[in-house]
């Protein structure tokens, strides 16, 4: 056993990396289990190994859309918050945000059991006009935004690998990929939704390498050689608390994916009673992987050379000459989201349109492909109109500040409905003091970082009260003129002639 104090040495150096160091110890150590207890132990411990495997692989599953966001969000968390010690504290926080959140959201799901999300949530509770906001948003924000950082992440990771630190890439040659890369999945899936979805376990594994190798490099890097950045961690802590919300904001952005476990009760046994252990279950442990990564992350790399493509740099530090596979990894784990949250996220055109909110143009479906292009198109240009700048990090304080609002008011609608329908069927039932904190916390997270970043939170609030013409006219008014319904009648006619379109009922009634 003292040889282990000798042994690295001699392993490390004709290794040539941190990282096949590590493989040689793993490798070895498989070798003497082998030796030592026999062929059969070995393979159950093996198995044992393969079974966590496959546990994180159902986890992170739930988050499969947003995962990525834990290979873009360090430097976002950590540059605001300015110390490691904070920052590591803002990801413990943020997964116990979700979790509450979670909690709130699985009362709403199961006494509100309808399509939609917030969308239904908002509008059971508020009515239609802050229904509508909430769709209006999604579809000029939420989805645009996440398909242009997804985009600008499979960009970044492709792209920077090829270049050093006092050069940085081309910002044009960033959005132009991004740009082609959300071109191309959004054809793909008009063409063949069935293509994408077959890839999906090559994605998601490739997130899960990808964390995995992370987390062993990164602790095994600091066990061998210890981290200047944990003697103080403390140190250089921001005290403005409207940075520090802004860091929460690059957090929570990782965590995307917690209002959608309610989701999951039709695949449940049990499942008002299953549905929150699952949560008190998976939430904690995506919590403890996230804390393991960045803490990885602090062991080699400082906070100060942090960036947008931070597996890059770590895979420089720790992985030699197999550097090159963090990159690709992590393409394919931003490629596997964008393709998801773009096949998804069609979805809410036919929610809105069948509640009138939308125009019934973007809930045609293709009658040859039966893919709904005409959604997809449209959600298509929007997320290029986003790709204006290659700052994710500018893209996720402009998002996460609405979506924090909305997420915000829905969980108001648990107060609001117990108060005006106390008898109100509700299989899940939480205690009042946890969407109270949720909605404190909230209100923090939307209120101060109005100083810190006026430019992103006024032009999200000018989108949002642009949809309140919008509904009047549109929804409200309905006495319209006999030019304007006419010429909006020509053009759903184009759009069914330019996508060989129809309505979700025709087809199969033809």
């Amino acid at each position: 056993m003292s040889c282990i104090f000798i042994s690295p040495t001699g392993v490390v150096i004709p290794a040539g990396s941190v990282g096949l160091s590590l493989t040689v110890w793993v490798l070895c150590g498989v070798m003497y289990l082998h030796r030592s207890v026999g062929l059969s132990l070995t393979v159950w411990v093996l198995c044992g190994v393969m079974s966590m495997i496959c546990v994180l692989y159902h986890i992170l599953s739930l988050h499969s859309m947003f995962f990525t966001g834990i290979f873009i969000s360090p430097a976002g968390v950590v540059i605001p918050a300015g110390s490691v010690g904070l920052s590591l504290t803002v990801w413990v926080l943020c997964g116990v945000m979700s979790m509450i959140g979670a909690l709130c959201y699985a009362e709403l799901g199961t006494s509100i059991p309808k399509s939609g999300g917030d969308y239904a949530y908002l509008f059971e509770a508020f009515g239609p006009l802050p229904a509508f906001l909430y769709l209006w948003d999604a579809m000029l924000i939420f989805v645009p935004t996440t398909n242009a950082i997804m985009g600008l992440t499979f960009a970044n990771y492709v792209v920077k690998p090829f270049f050093h630190c006092e050069n940085p890439p081309p910002d044009v040659a960033i959005r132009l990929i991004a740009a082609s890369v959300i071109c191309l999945l959004t054809f793909i899936n008009c063409y063949n939704v069935r293509a994408t979805t077959r890839l999906q376990n090559v994605f998601m594994f490739a997130k899960i390498a990808a964390l995995v190798v992370i987390i062993i490099m990164g602790i095994g890097f600091m066990a061998m050689y210890g981290s200047p950045q944990f003697e103080d961690p403390w140190k250089n802590t921001e005290t403005n608390v409207g940075k520090i919300a802004v860091s929460f904001y690059a957090g929570i952005f990782s965590y995307s994916g917690w209002n959608y476990l309610n989701f999951m009760t039709e695949e449940l046994k049990n499942p008002y009673v299953n549905l929150p252990r699952a949560i008190y279950i998976s939430l904690p442990i995506v919590t403890f992987i996230y804390t393991l990564a960045n803490v990885a992350y602090f062991a080699v790399v400082p906070p100060a050379l942090m960036s947008d493509a931070i597996a890059v740099t770590f895979a420089n530090q720790v992985m030699g000459v197999f550097a090159w596979t963090m990159p690709f990894m992590v393409a394919l784990s931003a490629l596997g989201g964008l393709s998801v949250h773009i096949m998804t996220s069609s979805r809410m055109c036919f929610v809105g349109a069948r509640y009138g909110h939308f125009p019934a143009m973007l809930s045609h479906i293709n009658i040859s492909r039966f893919t709904p292009t005409p959604s997809l198109v449209f959600l298509n240009i929007l997320s290029l109109f986003m790709l204006f700048t290659s700052d994710v990090f500018l893209l996720i304080t402009y998002s996460s500040f609405v979506e924090s609002a909305f997420i915000m008011i829905s969980v108001c609608g648990i107060l609001y409905l117990r108060y005006t329908q106390p008898d109100m069927h509700r299989p899940i039932k939480v205690s009042l003091w946890v969407p109270i904190s949720f909605v404190l916390i909230c209100v923090f997270l939307v209120v101060t970082p109005i100083l810190e970043a006026p430019r992103e939170v006024g032009m999200a609030v000018l989108i949002t009260l642009s949809g309140v013409p919008v509904y009047l006219i549109g929804v409200k008014w309905r006495d319209k003129p006999e030019a304007f319904t006419r010429s909006f009648n020509a053009l759903t006619y184009f759009v069914q002639k330019l996508f060989l379109s129809a309505l979700f009922p025709y087809i199969f009634t033809r």
